[in-house]
C-alpha cells in the first residue's frame, strides 16, 4: 500500500468510528429517556443499568447500524476530499477511479470481517445479558397464555397440553402419542406434568398408558412416572428477541429444532441468520456506492452530499424492512428478502459508476 492508501484508509476508519460513536450516543440518550420510568418502577440497580444493559446495548446498536454508518462515513469523508479538490488531484495524476476504490475496499473488508465475527458470536452473548435485564427490569412478568399446545417431540411422537403454567413449570391434560402412518401405537395420558429441575425430567401424574399391538391392547395406570422428552420449560418462556441471543451454531440448532417440530415462526430465525450473513456484503456494497456518489465535486457543498447520503441510507433501510416484513408473513423467501436490498443497491451503484467523470 502506498502512502495515499494509508491516508485514505486511516481517515475512512476514523470517520466511521466517529459517526458510529455519535449515533450510538444519541440512541443511548433516547433509549434512557424512554426507559427511565421502567427502571424506577422495577427498582433497577444503577450498576446493572450501566454494566448489564448499556455496556451490552452499545455494541448491539453499533453493529446493527454498521452498514449504514459505513455508507454515511464514506459519503462524508469522500465529499470533503472532493470539496478540497483532492479527488481531482488524484485522478489528474493518472490514478484510475477503480484504483481510488482500493483503500476504501480494504477498510470495508476489515469492517466486514469484524462484523461477521461480532454478529456471529460476540454480540449474541452480549444480548443474552441485555435482554435478560430488559425482561426483568423493563417488562411485566411473563405469563404463558397458549392453549391446546401440539408439539412434535420426536419422529412420529407428538405431545399435547391443554395449558401450561410457566410459573410452576406445570402442564395440564397431557398426552403423548406415538403414531406410525395412520396407526396409533401408544398413548400416554396424564392429569398434569411437572418439570423436575433435579432430575432434568418431566414427572407425569395420574397417568395411563395404552399400548396397541394389532388387535391387542394393554392398559397401564399409575400415580406418577418420570419421562424424558425433547421438551423443556425454556420452550414456554418469553421469546422476546430470542433470535438475537443465539450465536451462529445455536441459531442453526434452533432452526433445526423448530423445523423438526413443524412450528410456526421459523421465518423469523431464518431471516436473522441470513441478514447476519449478508451484513458484511452490505458494508462493501454501500461503501462502494458512497465513494461513487460523493467523489464528484458539488457546487451545493458537502452538506448536500451528506444529506443525499442520509436519504439513500433511509431508502436502503426501507427496502430491507419491507422485504423482511413480507418474508415474515411467509410470502417471500427469506434469502431473497435479505439479498433484495443489496441487489437493488448494487444495480444503483453500477448506474452511478457509469455517470461519474473519469
Amino acid at each position: 500500500m502506498k502512502l495515499l492508501d494509508w491516508y485514505i484508509l486511516k481517515r475512512f476508519l476514523l470517520t466511521y468510528f466517529f459517526v458510529v460513536m455519535v449515533i450510538v450516543l444519541v440512541v443511548c440518550v433516547v433509549d434512557y429517556t424512554e426507559k427511565v420510568d421502567d427502571f424506577y418502577k422495577h427498582k433497577a440497580p444503577g450498576d446493572k443499568i450501566l454494566f448489564d444493559y448499556y455496556l451490552n446495548f452499545i455494541p448491539y446498536w453499533a453493529n446493527y447500524i454498521s452498514p449504514l454508518m459505513v455508507f454515511i462515513a464514506t459519503v462524508f469523508m469522500t465529499s470533503r476530499l472532493a470539496a478540497k479538490s483532492e479527488i481531482i488531484a488524484m485522478l489528474s495524476s493518472g490514478m484510475s477511479f477503480v484504483r481510488l476504490l482500493v483503500p476504501y475496499g480494504i477498510g470495508a473488508l476489515i469492517l466486514s470481517v469484524a462484523t461477521y465475527f461480532l454478529v456471529g458470536w460476540v454480540v449474541p452473548k452480549a444480548n443474552q445479558t441485555r435482554i435478560a435485564f430488559e425482561l426483568k427490569y423493563t417488562k411485566d412478568p411473563y405469563t404463558y397464555s397458549g392453549r391446546n399446545i401440539h408439539i412434535k417431540v420426536a419422529p412420529n411422537v407428538y405431545a399435547y397440553l391443554e395449558s401450561y403454567n410457566n410459573q410452576s413449570n406445570t402442564g395440564y391434560k397431557f398426552t403423548l402419542e406415538q403414531v406410525q402412518g395412520n396407526k396409533l401405537l401408544q398413548k400416554m395420558a396424564g392429569d398434569r406434568i411437572e418439570w423436575s429441575p433435579e432430575k432434568k425430567k418431566w414427572t407425569v401424574y395420574d397417568y395411563s398408558i395404552r399400548k396397541i399391538d394389532g388387535l391387542q391392547e394393554t392398559l397401564t395406570h399409575g400415580t406418577k412416572v418420570d419421562t424424558l422428552l425433547n421438551l423443556y420449560p425454556s420452550d414456554f418462556d418469553s421469546d422476546f428477541s430470542l433470535y438475537e441471543t443465539f450465536t451462529f451454531p445455536e441459531l442453526d440448532n434452533y432452526i433445526s429444532l423448530l423445523s423438526s417440530r413443524g412450528a410456526d415462526g421459523v421465518e423469523t430465525y431464518l431471516l436473522e441468520k441470513y441478514s447476519r450473513q449478508t451484513r458484511p456484503f452490505a458494508i462493501i456494497i454501500l461503501a462502494a456506492i458512497g465513494v461513487i456518489m460523493s467523489a464528484r465535486k458539488s457546487r451545493r457543498g458537502v452538506g448536500w452530499q451528506v444529506a443525499l447520503g442520509f436519504v439513500l441510507a433511509f431508502v436502503y433501510l426501507l427496502f430491507f424492512m419491507l422485504a423482511k416484513g413480507i418474508a415474515e408473513s411467509g410470502n417471500l423467501n427469506p434469502i431473497v428478502a435479505v439479498w433484495l436490498p443489496n441487489i437493488i443497491f448494487t444495480a444503483i451503484g453500477v448506474i452511478l459508476y457509469h455517470t461519474i467523470p473519469r
